[in-house]
């Protein structure tokens, strides 16, 4: 089955029952237990990356606090980045001699 497919199947129910109809009461129970599966594993990835973002807007509010406590901006820890200079370099004039 392809990603259309379960897209359109996932969509609209009219879609999914006639998908439905084509398989036996087995393989619907065991894509029933599979779906389970799947979205139990997508609650857990979403569950542990929020986790991770939490831990890491604690961490850099921490770090905030401690660059306030210690008399210092952001600026001062960021140096400022050369500008490039944009477009190509002039040619030489011993290159055409």
């Amino acid at each position: 089955m392809s990603e259309q497919t379960l897209e359109r199947i996932a969509r609209n129910k009219n879609v999914a029952r006639a998908a439905a109809r084509q398989l036996s009461m087995e393989q619907l129970h065991k894509l029933a237990e599979v779906i389970g599966e799947v979205i139990e594993q997508k609650n857990d990835e979403e569950r542990q990356r929020q986790e991770e973002e939490a831990e890491k807007a604690r961490k850099l509010a921490e770090i905030r606090e401690q660059i306030n406590e210690a008399g210092l901006s952001v600026e001062d820890l960021v140096p400022e980045q050369p500008q490039r200079k944009r477009g190509r370099p002039p040619k030489k004039a011993a290159d055409k001699a």
